[in-house]
């Protein structure tokens, strides 16, 4: 029996059981490496919060998500039919460099970085890190995939006005730029669980918070998967989409949220999609509450992982 799988794992597919309250820790426990070479995922954190209109702390997020995934990391999804690591070649590709004392240069680096990992043909999980990171994280992905569908689950929009704005880095103004870029199609992307006005949502399908909690999950994964079609889709999870009973660790909670059981139910409804990449944000461990905001982010990255499993496997 061996463990710290993180150094020692020879065979980068199947479950590794060790102590959950011990070992190395990489996210689910996969191998750390910068070897692409037959990887279907490659899992990299981005520990930015320089980009916060609140509290920052998310710098620490991809550390608390990492240690959190070691709860899960013994196990399939509950209900799934498979281990996605049975199906799926992933590593911990470790986390993006950049210098703190540049901080103009590091929406470049993001991009350089996601760059190289999408052209090793590996598909990226991204954990975050600041809400900013999808930005540049969706312009690597559309240099490969051509304008994508998003699918982004939050409290707020991130579809502000910054038409006055070139080259700033605000977490609340990234999908107005990815919008006017072409990086996404607003008329097959949809925002679930938004709770913030913004009178100019760009064309964005919105199903509300009050409108998930009305019509229930499968209602609104049904309609996600309606808005998405066959449109290859990028998903990106705030986690202040759930409310903050579920996720206090984060920089801007706002009541009236989706519950963890909610989201993970919508996420179930998403198989088929066509998913390219993902990315979970904006967990601050120093505001959570027993690592629950971590471990829901854990959560819904697995999901995540099951979910780029079904797709990839009825692609062929």
């Amino acid at each position: 029996m061996t463990n710290d799988h993180a150094f020692t794992a020879q065979d980068l597919k199947g479950t590794h059981l060790e102590p959950t309250f011990a070992g190395a820790l990489s996210f689910m426990r996969r191998k750390y490496s910068r070897d692409l070479a037959g990887v279907d995922v490659a899992v990299s954190g981005f520990p930015m919060d320089t980009a916060v209109t609140n509290r920052p702390g998310a710098r620490f997020g991809p550390r608390a998500i990492r240690a959190a995934s070691t709860n899960n990391a013994w196990n399939r999804p509950y209900g799934a039919a498979f281990e996605p690591f049975d199906r799926l070649s992933v590593v911990d590709y470790g986390d993006c460099q950049w210098d703190h004392g540049r901080p103009e240069t590091i929406p470049a680096a993001i991009e350089a970085h996601a760059d190289k990992i999408l052209a090793s043909g590996a598909a990226l999980l991204s954990l975050g890190g600041d809400h900013f990171i999808s930005y540049p994280l969706l312009k690597a992905h559309a240099k490969r995939h051509g304008p994508l569908s998003l699918i982004h689950f939050d409290a707020h929009s991130d579809t502000w006005d910054d038409s006055q704005g070139a080259g700033r880095v605000d977490h609340g103004t990234m999908f107005y730029h990815a919008a006017k870029e072409g990086l996404v199609d607003p008329r097959r992307s949809v925002q679930v669980g938004l709770r913030t006005h913004n009178d100019d949502h760009l064309g964005f399908n919105v199903l509300d918070a009050f409108w998930v909690h009305e019509n229930g999950s499968a209602k609104t994964a049904a309609e996600i998967r309606r808005i998405v079609g066959d449109h290859g889709a990028y998903l990106t999870f705030d986690i202040d989409c759930l409310d903050p009973s579920f996720a206090p660790g984060t920089g801007t909670p706002v009541p009236g949220g989706l519950s963890s059981a909610q989201a993970i139910a919508i996420f179930k409804g998403l198989a088929g999609i066509r998913f390219v990449g993902m990315d979970v944000v904006e967990v601050a461990p120093a505001y959570d509450v027993s690592e629950i905001t971590a471990l829901a982010a854990a959560h819904l990255a697995h999901e995540w992982l099951a979910l780029f499993a079904v797709g990839r496997q009825s692609r062929g």
